[in-house]
């Protein structure tokens, strides 16, 4: 992990649950709301590639059912993977 402070770490996980949660919801409901907004803002400085932030909110805007839970569901692997990847975060399982 990398050499983040702790309250970085914090905000970057919570974000993280943050769209999770969207994930799981944007099936029956557009994601385009105000703290998937906030979460997409924070996680900003700490992924190289913007393309994943940007889909993920696109997406959640979408009418289309299918189209919106495959594009968000795409982005959200998409902004993990580059966070993994830059060492800001790593997956906390439960004992």
């Amino acid at each position: 992990m990398s050499t983040l402070p702790r309250h970085q770490r914090v905000v970057i996980a919570l974000s993280v649950h943050i769209l999770r949660c969207g994930v799981s919801r944007c099936s029956e409901a557009r994601v385009d709301v105000p703290e998937i907004r906030l979460a997409l803002r924070c996680l900003l400085p700490h992924c190289p590639e913007k393309w994943p932030l940007a889909l993920y909110w696109d997406s959640g805007s979408q009418t289309n059912e299918i189209g919106r839970a495959q594009g968000v569901t795409a982005a959200f692997n998409g902004i993990v993977r580059q966070l993994r990847r830059a060492g800001c975060y790593e997956e906390v399982t439960e004992p």
